[in-house]
């Protein structure tokens, strides 16, 4: 039983990135289903699909990595608000991630959306990670 479902998928994208594997699968949520639809529009990842079985349903994500050093693309996966203790933030109080080379995902009254989004629409919410 995972009693942090997040933390699990991003630890599963870290092990499999170390590890040197292309295909990575994951568990599905709608939550999960939301940063994975992030991370291939902020271009972390080179695509992703959703299957649905009986049960819970599986994401298979394929992982970017640089073509000469071999480097992965998502470099740090840092998770923030944890069960223990939930983060949130408004707008004015975003830290920029990586000198703004990164991005933080965020859970607000309007969805899950990074950093950039929520500050543009001017909606605060819970800090869920930090990705560069």
């Amino acid at each position: 039983m995972v009693t942090d479902p997040i933390a699990d998928f991003l630890t599963r994208i870290r092990n499999a990135q170390m590890a040197g594997h292309r295909i990575v699968e994951i568990p599905a949520s709608n939550l999960k289903k939301r940063i994975t639809e992030i991370l291939y529009a902020q271009g972390y990842i080179l695509k992703y699909k959703f299957e649905e079985d009986n049960k819970q349903g599986l994401i298979k994500i394929a992982l970017k990595y640089d073509a000469q050093t071999k480097e992965p693309a998502i470099q740090t996966l840092e998770r923030i608000s944890r069960p223990g203790l939930r983060q949130y933030a408004n707008p004015s109080e975003f830290r920029r991630v990586k000198n703004g080379l990164g991005i933080a995902i965020i859970s607000t009254s309007r969805g899950v959306m990074t950093d950039k989004d929520a500050k543009a629409q001017n909606v605060g919410g819970e800090v869920l990670c930090y990705i560069y």
